[in-house]
C-alpha cells in the first residue's frame, strides 16, 4: 500500500508541476523562436571581439535571452572564438548564456516567482562581465581566427521568418532540451514523494554549509537552466534555504564535466580557472545575499503556494491544456528527429555525384552542435556540403578532392572528437 501511495504521490506532483510550467515554457519557447528567427548568431557575433570590458558586456547582454541549452553553448561559444571572438567575450557568453535564457527565465518565474526571475539574469549579467573582464587582462588575446570566407546571410521573408519561428521553437528547441526537462521534472516528482517535508531541517545544516554541499553536486551536473527549476522548487519545500536552491539554479547549467574539459582544451587554463571561481564565487554570493540580506519570504512562499501536495486538483483548464500541448510537443520533437535522421541516411546513399565521406564524431548532442560542425565544415574550400546525423554521431561531407584530415582537424577545433 505505501508504494501505491508512493506512486500517486509521485504522479500527482508530476502532473501539478508540469501544469505550472507549461504554459510559461510554450511561452518562452515562442520568444526562443523569435531570437532565432529575427536575431541569427551571424548578427551579434561581430560584437563579440574588441576590448574585454565591451566584448564581455555584449556578450553577456546577448547571451542571457538566447535559449540555448547547457551542452548547446559549448560549441556556439567554442565557433564564436574560432570565428574571431575575444577570449574575454567567450567566457562572457559561456558564463551567461547557459545561466538565462527567455524559456527559464518565464519558468523561474511560474514556479519560484518574480524575486528568483529577476535575480537570476540579474547574477548572469555580473558574473558574465566579471568573468569576460578577468579573462582578458590576465590571458592573451589570440583568437584563432583562420580567415575562412565569410557566409553570405541568406535574406528570408517575412512568411520564412514566421515558420522558422515556429520550427525553431516548438521543434528544434524542444528536441535539445527535452530531455533534461523530462529528467527534472522525473527527479522534483520523486524528491516531492520520498523526501520528508522537514528534511533539510531536521539535518539542521546552516544555509552556508547546504550552499557549499549544493555547489559541489552542482558543478559537475549535466542539465539544463529550465530543468534546474522543478528541482529547486522541491527542495525549497524541503527545507532548503533559498540560497542554496539559488546555488543550483546558477551552477547546474553553468558547469559540467563536458563545458569544463571544452573551456581548458580551447581557451586555456587561465580562462577555466577564471570561468569555475567566477561562477563559485557569483553563485555563493547571491546565494548568501538572498539568505541574509532579503526578505525570506520573497523566495519561499511562491513555491509553498504553487506545488503544495494538492495543488493538481486545481489546475485551472488552460494549464491542463498547456500541458498536454507540451507533452504532444516534446513526443513529436522525437519522432521528427527519428525520421529527420532516416531521410538523410538516405539522400547520402542515393547522391553518388560527387566524392563523400562519413566522419564519426563524438560529442555532438543538440541542434546547436550539429549547425556549428555543419557551418564550420562547410566554409572549408573544397566542401560542398555537410550533414550531421546527431542519432547515429556522423557527419557525412560532400565536395571535391575532399581533404578528410583537414575536416576532422576543424571537427576537433570545436570540440568534439572525430575517429
Amino acid at each position: 500500500m505505501e508504494v501505491i501511495a508512493y506512486f500517486r504521490t509521485f504522479f500527482t506532483d508530476f502532473v501539478s508541476i508540469l501544469a505550472e510550467m507549461s504554459p510559461y515554457l510554450l511561452l518562452g519557447f515562442f520568444f526562443a523562436g523569435l531570437l532565432y528567427a529575427f536575431m541569427p548568431r551571424q548578427k551579434i557575433e561581430r560584437y563579440f571581439s574588441g576590448s574585454s570590458i565591451k566584448s564581455s558586456v555584449l556578450a553577456s547582454l546577448f547571451g542571457i535571452p538566447l535559449p540555448l541549452c547547457s551542452c548547446g553553448v559549448i560549441p556556439t561559444g567554442t565557433a564564436l572564438y574560432k570565428n574571431g571572438a575575444s577570449k574575454g567575450g567567450t567566457v562572457s557568453f559561456l558564463i551567461s548564456t547557459p545561466q538565462t535564457g527567455v524559456d527559464s527565465i518565464l519558468a523561474t518565474f511560474s514556479l519560484l516567482g518574480l524575486p528568483f526571475a529577476i535575480i537570476r539574469p540579474l547574477a548572469a549579467l555580473i558574473t558574465g562581465i566579471t568573468g569576460g573582464i578577468i579573462t582578458g587582462q590576465i590571458t592573451p588575446n589570440k583568437t584563432e581566427n583562420t580567415s575562412h570566407p565569410e557566409q553570405k546571410e541568406v535574406e528570408k521573408s517575412l512568411i520564412q521568418k514566421i515558420k522558422d519561428v515556429f520550427r525553431y521553437g516548438f521543434v528544434e528547441f524542444i528536441q535539445d532540451i527535452s530531455k533534461w526537462l523530462v529528467i527534472g521534472l522525473v527527479l522534483a516528482a520523486i524528491i516531492s514523494a520520498l523526501i520528508p517535508d522537514d528534511f533539510f531541517e531536521l539535518l539542521n545544516f546552516s544555509p552556508i554549509l547546504q550552499m557549499l554541499m549544493i555547489l559541489v553536486v552542482s558543478i559537475p551536473l549535466y542539465i539544463c537552466a529550465t530543468g534546474t527549476i522543478p528541482l529547486a522548487a522541491i527542495l525549497i519545500l524541503k527545507g532548503l534555504s533559498p540560497g542554496a536552491a539559488f546555488v543550483l539554479l546558477m551552477a547546474g547549467p553553468a558547469t559540467n564535466a563536458a563545458t569544463i574539459t571544452m573551456i581548458g582544451k580551447v581557451l586555456g587554463k587561465k580562462s577555466l580557472f577564471t570561468y569555475l571561481g567566477t561562477i563559485i564565487i557569483g553563485a555563493l554570493s547571491f546565494g548568501l545575499i538572498i539568505d541574509y540580506a532579503l526578505p525570506s519570504e520573497w523566495f519561499t512562499q511562491i513555491a509553498n503556494e504553487h506545488l503544495a501536495h494538492n495543488h493538481g486538483q486545481n489546475s485551472s483548464w488552460w494549464q491542463i491544456t498547456s500541458g498536454v500541448t507540451l507533452v504532444v510537443l516534446i513526443i513529436n520533437g522525437y519522432i521528427q528527429q527519428h525520421f529527420s535522421s532516416k531521410q538523410k541516411t538516405s539522400k547520402t546513399i542515393n547522391n553518388n555525384s560527387m566524392e563523400t565521406h562519413t566522419i564519426k564524431v563524438d560529442g555532438m548532442t543538440c541542434n546547436h552542435c550539429k549547425s556549428n560542425v555543419e557551418s564550420n565544415l562547410e566554409k572549408l574550400n573544397f566542401m560542398t556540403s555537410a550533414k550531421v546525423n546527431l542519432n547515429e554521431k556522423s557527419v557525412t561531407i560532400e565536395g571535391d578532392k575532399i581533404e578528410v584530415e583537414k575536416a576532422k582537424e576543424t571537427i576537433e577545433a570545436l570540440g568534439y572528437k572525430p575517429f
